[in-house]
């Protein structure tokens, strides 16, 4: 599927996200996904400060990720965030590749989806707000 919005960000991966054996712990790539996340909402213009004053939470409702091959201490590397789906909740494609070779070193997947803050109620369809701010990208797309 086609991305409607995608961002890059580098990073080393620092002393504090290694193990023993200075192999990055699992856990940290969903730490990496969460960073690249909030860069592609603040690109957006709809990060989670905006998406409570509109009031709508967007909690992670599945998360799926792959560890390809391992990430070490220092090492360089790229985390690529992509927007895919929108229409009924919001799933985000990730990518993290050795920034040097290009090699993959994990990727997956976070679906939200849109809760009504008034009334806990999730939304089954994506609430206005967010699709006027999509609406540019889908017009820019278009016409591509």
């Amino acid at each position: 599927m086609k991305a409607l919005l995608s961002i890059e960000m580098d990073m080393q991966v620092p002393f504090h996200d290694v193990d023993s054996m200075g192999i990055t712990w699992h856990g940290n790539y969903l730490r990496y996904f969460e960073v690249a996340r909030c860069k592609l909402l603040d690109e957006l213009g709809y990060n989670y400060r905006q998406m409570r004053a509109s009031n709508y939470a967007w909690p992670i409702i599945d998360v799926q990720i792959k560890y390809v091959k391992p990430s070490t201490f220092e090492q360089h590397i790229t985390v690529r965030a992509e927007l895919v789906e929108w229409e009924n909740r919001l799933k985000i494609n990730y990518q993290i590749r050795d920034t040097a070779t290009g090699e993959r070193i994990t990727k997956g997947y976070t679906i939200q989806a849109a809760v009504d803050m008034t009334s806990q109620e999730m939304c089954f369809v994506t609430p206005e707000v967010f699709r006027s701010k999509i609406a540019p990208l889908l017009a820019k797309a278009d016409n591509e």
